[in-house]
C-alpha cells in the first residue's frame, strides 16, 4: 500500500490538471432559455442556435419550471449525447425572472444571453450582440424592437401600447436610457451580473428591468435591432399576472430597500378601501337615509370585502386563493381586520387621553392596525402552501 500511494496521487493530480491536453475549448456564450410547456419548440430552437452560433463555443441552459408536457425530461435526453445542452428542472418554483437568474448563476461562461425558447426572438442577432459586448466592453447589449431596423412584428395595438407604457415607466427605476427596457432578449457580461446578483428581485417576467434597476452605478449598455416573430407552436404565457408582477417589481425597486414591497401594496389597497368605505357610507346614510349604525356597518363590510379581493389579486397574487380557500380566506380576513379595527380605536383613544393631538392619535391607531392586519393576514389568510 505504501508503494501505491505516490502512483495514485500522481494519477489524481493529472486528472484534475487545468492544463490537460484533452481539455475542451472554454465556453464563450451561455444561452439561458426559461421554459414551461415548450417541448415541441426545443429541437427547433436548438437547431436555430446551431446555425446562428456556428464557429462559437456556446451552451444552451434550459431552466424548466416542472412542465407538465415533459420539457425537462426531453431536454435531459438530448443532453445525454450533446455537451452543449444543460437543464435545470425546478420543482415548486415558478417565474421567468427567477428561472433566468438560476440559469445565469449556473454557468461559467463570461457572457450570458437570455432569450425565449418559443422562437419569437431572432437568434441570428446573437453573434452581433456578443461581438458588441465583447469589443466595447459593455455590461449589457439589448435586442431592441424600437430602434431603426427593429419591429414589434404583428403585435396588437393594445400590446404595443402596453409595451410603450412599460418602457416609459421603467425609466423611473432604470439607471440608463434605452428604447426597449421591456425586451426579454439580451446578452449580459457575467462580471456585471455577479456585481448586482444579490440585489435582484427575481420577480415576474421583466428580468431586464430588474438587471438595470439593481445597479448602483450607470450601466454601460448598447442596443441592436431585431424583429419580433410570431409564436408558431405552444401557447403564450402572457396574462394579467405579467402586468401585476411588473408593478410589484417597480414598487420593490422604488421602496424595497426601506419598506417591504408587499406591505406598501397592502397599504395602498387599504387606502382605496377607505375611499370605497366613505362612498358607500355617503350613499347609504345621506342618499338612502339609512340609519348611521347600519350604514357604517354595511360600508365597513363592503370595504373589507373590496380590500380582500384586491389584495388577493394584487398584493398576494403569487398566493392567490381560489375555490373553497377563497371563502375561508375571506372569513379569516374579516376576523383579522375586525380585531385590527378594535386595536386601532383602543390605541387611538388611549393616546388621545394622554393629550396627544387627535390627528396624531388617529394616525398612530391606523398604523398599528395596518401592521397588525398585514402581519396576521400574511401568516393566516395568505400563508404560503407547500406547492407554492
Amino acid at each position: 500500500m505504501a508503494r501505491l500511494a505516490p502512483e495514485m496521487g500522481s494519477i489524481s493530480s493529472e486528472a484534475v490538471s487545468p492544463l490537460s491536453p484533452h481539455a475542451e475549448s472554454p465556453i464563450e456564450l451561455a444561452v439561458v432559455l426559461p421554459t414551461y410547456n415548450e417541448r415541441e419548440n426545443v429541437p427547433i430552437v436548438l437547431a436555430a442556435l446551431e446555425r446562428a452560433l456556428a464557429g462559437y463555443e456556446w451552451e444552451a441552459m434550459f431552466v424548466d419550471d416542472n412542465s407538465p408536457d415533459g420539457t425537462a425530461e426531453y431536454v435531459r435526453s438530448l443532453a445525454a449525447t450533446n455537451r452543449r445542452i444543460r437543464v435545470i428542472e425546478r420543482i415548486g418554483r415558478r417565474g421567468l425572472s427567477s428561472a433566468c437568474i438560476e440559469g445565469m448563476l449556473a454557468t461559467a461562461a463570461p457572457y450570458i444571453a437570455v432569450m425565449d425558447a418559443d422562437m419569437q426572438h431572432d437568434e441570428t442577432v446573437l453573434p452581433k450582440m456578443l461581438e458588441r459586448i465583447r469589443t466595447d466592453r459593455l455590461d449589457l447589449v439589448v435586442a431592441s424592437r424600437n430602434i431603426g431596423g427593429g419591429s414589434m412584428g404583428e403585435f396588437s395595438r393594445q400590446r404595443v401600447w402596453l409595451s410603450n407604457l412599460g418602457n416609459r415607466v421603467s425609466r423611473v427605476v432604470c439607471h440608463c436610457d434605452i428604447s426597449d427596457a421591456m425586451s426579454g432578449f439580451f446578452v449580459v457580461n457575467r462580471i456585471y451580473f455577479r456585481e448586482i446578483a444579490q440585489r435582484l428581485t427575481g420577480s415576474g417576467f421583466k428580468i431586464l428591468v430588474d438587471l438595470l434597476a439593481s445597479s448602483q452605478r450607470p450601466v454601460c449598455v448598447a442596443e441592436v435591432p431585431y424583429r419580433f416573430r410570431n409564436r408558431e407552436r405552444g401557447e403564450s404565457k402572457l396574462d394579467v399576472n405579467v402586468e401585476l408582477e411588473y408593478v410589484f417589481l417597480l414598487v420593490d425597486k422604488i421602496v424595497g430597500n426601506f419598506v417591504p414591497t408587499r406591505f406598501v401594496l397592502f397599504v395602498l389597497v387599504g387606502s382605496l378601501g377607505l375611499v370605497i368605505h366613505l362612498a358607500c357610507l355617503a350613499l347609504l346614510y345621506h342618499t338612502a337615509e339609512v340609519g348611521f349604525v347600519v350604514s357604517q356597518a354595511a360600508a365597513t363590510l363592503v370595504a373589507m370585502t373590496f380590500n380582500f379581493m384586491l389584495n388577493n389579486i394584487v398584493t398576494f397574487h403569487d398566493r392567490r386563493l381560489r375555490g373553497w380557500r377563497f371563502v375561508t380566506g375571506l372569513l379569516s380576513f374579516y376576523l383579522a381586520c375586525s380585531l385590527g379595527a378594535l386595536m386601532n380605536v383602543s390605541f387611538a383613544e388611549f393616546l388621545h387621553r394622554l393629550a396627544v393631538p387627535w390627528y396624531m392619535a388617529g394616525i398612530s391607531g391606523t398604523a398599528i392596525s395596518s401592521v397588525w392586519n398585514y402581519g396576521v393576514n400574511t401568516i393566516l389568510t395568505w400563508r404560503r402552501s407547500r406547492n407554492q
